[in-house]
């Protein structure tokens, strides 16, 4: 039941090369037990907010990185869980790529579901970021708002501060 609520998106993909991504997006829906009618609409509306059409009968063998991760947050998305957690999904994307993420997770956040991000770039922290835990060597080093920590802060920048925690612990 709990594996129902969350979608997973992560830089690896671990997508099916051999099969196209109609194919593999189906192949999920019925996995998530989704209605013909459902699954459908929600294919067809992830794939505009996505931009995948154009690429939706090619192979994922075939396509680029970026393709590659909008099949895979497609596929986390799908059944619409309420709780979605995005590890380092824009690792190796381009500009463009990068921002169809963001957006997604923006999108994610004004639908009020939970979104777990984890991420090394400290520019995605300040535009997504509502909390914030920094954890290094399993060890969490800060727990609170994102608003919290820029007041805490005693270095010039997020990267700079990131940097000072880490080195202080």
């Amino acid at each position: 039941d709990v594996r129902k609520q969350i979608g997973f998106i992560t830089a690896s993909t671990g997508l099916y090369d051999r099969l196209t991504v109609n194919e593999l997006i189906n192949y999920f829906g019925k996995l998530h037990h989704i209605n013909n009618v459902a699954l459908k609409e929600s294919r067809n509306d992830l794939y505009t907010m996505l931009e995948m059409k154009s690429f939706a009968d090619r192979k994922i063998g075939e396509l680029s990185t970026g393709m590659r991760q909008k099949v895979s947050v497609c596929r986390a998305l799908l059944h619409d869980p309420e709780v979605v957690i995005f590890d380092e999904p824009t690792v190796g994307l381009d500009v463009i790529s990068t921002q169809s993420i963001i957006e997604i997770i923006r999108k994610c956040k004004t639908q009020n579901k939970t979104v777990i991000f984890s991420t090394h770039n400290m520019s995605e922290v300040e535009l997504l970021s509502d909390d914030l835990a920094i954890i290094h060597k399993g060890k969490l080093l800060f727990n609170d708002t994102y608003e919290s920590m820029k007041k805490q802060m005693k270095s010039a920048s997020l990267v700079e501060e990131f940097i000072r925690i880490i080195k202080s612990n």
